[in-house]
């Protein structure tokens, strides 16, 4: 079959940003899929079963029964219905990259909502588990850069301890997150989960899939990061002018612990 043009919505798709590092490795697989008419689901399960790891089925949307929770019916079936846009073609790889921890927010998802049902409002849990899924960061980094963050010192965070992002380790996990990114905009940011893991640890999804409790969690344990400062991340923030915008960089409110906004 003649390989034919991406389809509108995969046009000027980048897999060189530096949030891309962890799903640039299927790149050439998804625009070389996506060129013969393969659909995201159809593209998925075939990456999935070439790496010899079909932990989920990816299915088209409509496989998805109406009136039925699509996070129980993941769980339920191990198959999760995509549509042919970003956002589930971002999705699907996060769940090729880090199936663990994909599995554990909707282990925790399904619980959740067999225990409670489908409301109208998600409640706590559900929620932060949707937040962390969508928009989601995980940073490892030494203590000096966790406590800025934190304290939404910005400068410190960001100039000052500068030399140390050498040494941090930072994930864009949120699918959604991921596609805002193909079109990088100063004010994005992201809620960033920091987990207790070691900087060292080779299998992070397992780690991090390991650590995720249903009680930590439901308290939104994350901190917003104007994601785009991150040194390294995006030349504009090499001018240290960049970091003086008060509108994205913003301190804490006073008396608030954390910054899910």
């Amino acid at each position: 079959m003649a390989a034919e043009a991406l389809p509108a919505w995969a046009q000027g798709l980048r897999w060189d940003w530096p949030w891309m590092a962890h799903l640039a490795p299927f790149g050439p697989a998804v625009e070389a899929a996506l060129r013969h008419g393969l659909s995201v689901a159809q593209l998925l399960n075939h990456i999935a079963q070439a790496r010899g790891e079909p932990a989920m089925r990816f299915v088209p949307q409509q496989d998805l029964p109406a009136h039925c929770a699509y996070e129980s019916f993941i769980f339920e079936q191990g198959a999760c219905p995509s549509r042919d846009n970003l956002h589930d073609l971002f999705n699907g790889l996060t769940w090729l990259a880090y199936p663990r921890t994909k599995a554990r927010l909707n282990q925790l998802q399904a619980a959740q909502i067999a225990s409670d049902g489908v409301a109208q409002q998600r409640g706590p849990l559900r929620d932060a588990l949707t937040l962390f899924d969508e928009n989601g960061a995980v940073l490892l980094a030494p203590e000096a850069l966790r406590a800025a963050l934190r304290q939404r010192a910005w400068q410190r965070l960001f100039l000052e301890l500068r030399p140390l992002w050498a040494q941090a380790r930072l994930l864009v996990f949120g699918h959604a997150l991921q596609e805002k990114l193909q079109q990088p905009r100063k004010a994005m940011t992201a809620h960033v989960y920091l987990p207790s893991i070691d900087l060292a640890e080779a299998d992070l999804d397992a780690a991090l899939a390991g650590g995720l409790r249903a009680a930590e969690l439901a308290e939104k344990p994350y901190w917003p990061l104007p994601i785009l400062g991150v040194p390294g991340w995006y030349l504009p923030n090499e001018n240290i002018s960049f970091y003086d915008d008060g509108f994205v960089f913003r301190p804490a409110a006073a008396g608030r612990q954390r910054g899910t906004a």
